[in-house]
């Protein structure tokens, strides 16, 4: 199978943690499940119920959910230029990436550090935690080289500093999800 240019510009050379990462299945079963697990560990402690629906007013709801659209189907027009062409597929990888930044985006930036409060870390150390925690999960789950994972850490501090300024989850989570496709347009396994 080629592999895509995404996969071989992230990914390290087999190693201790597996070789490449070729299948939806396995980014799914390395990534986006441990990820989801995490997330369900921490809903299930007291308190953690309330920072799903914190940043969402119920008449801003329709305007998010429009944003969502456009960007979705923006993304999905965009797959369809480099790939020549149209597939189911595509869409169902843009509404993976967006489904999964929104839930790295609650998990990282919201309530990871609302934890590590609770446990009187200071919130510039909670920010310093969670980023490196995600830049971690980037390098152990996906297998990206160290400099990408320490982009992500980068990005993921900014991200936790727009959420600070802003106070609005799901502008960050369109930020991840736009910056997350463009540099994946293409789920592993697809044609280059």
């Amino acid at each position: 199978m080629t592999e895509v240019p995404s996969q071989t510009r992230l990914q390290r050379a087999p190693d201790f943690t597996g070789g490449r990462l070729n299948s939806f299945r396995q980014i799914f079963l390395r990534h986006g499940l441990p990820g989801a697990l995490l997330g369900l560990v921490l809903l299930a402690l007291p308190g953690m119920w309330f920072l799903l629906g914190s940043n969402v007013s119920s008449e801003r709801a329709l305007l998010y959910l429009g944003w969502g659209i456009a960007i979705a189907v923006a993304l999905g027009l965009y797959a369809a230029v480099i790939d020549k062409g149209w597939r189911p597929a595509q869409l169902g990888w843009v509404l993976y990436l967006g489904l999964l930044s929104l839930w790295e985006e609650w998990l990282f930036r919201m309530a990871l550090p609302s934890l590590l409060d609770t446990l009187g870390v200071s919130f510039f150390t909670a920010m310093i935690v969670s980023n490196v925690m995600f830049g971690a999960m980037h390098y152990f789950t996906l297998r990206w080289k160290w400099p990408w994972c320490f982009g992500a850490f980068l990005g993921g501090l900014a991200l936790s500093r727009q959420l600070e300024v802003h106070q609005d989850l799901l502008l960050i989570t369109a930020y991840h999800w736009i910056g997350t496709f463009l540099n994946t347009p293409r789920a592993p396994g697809s044609r280059d």
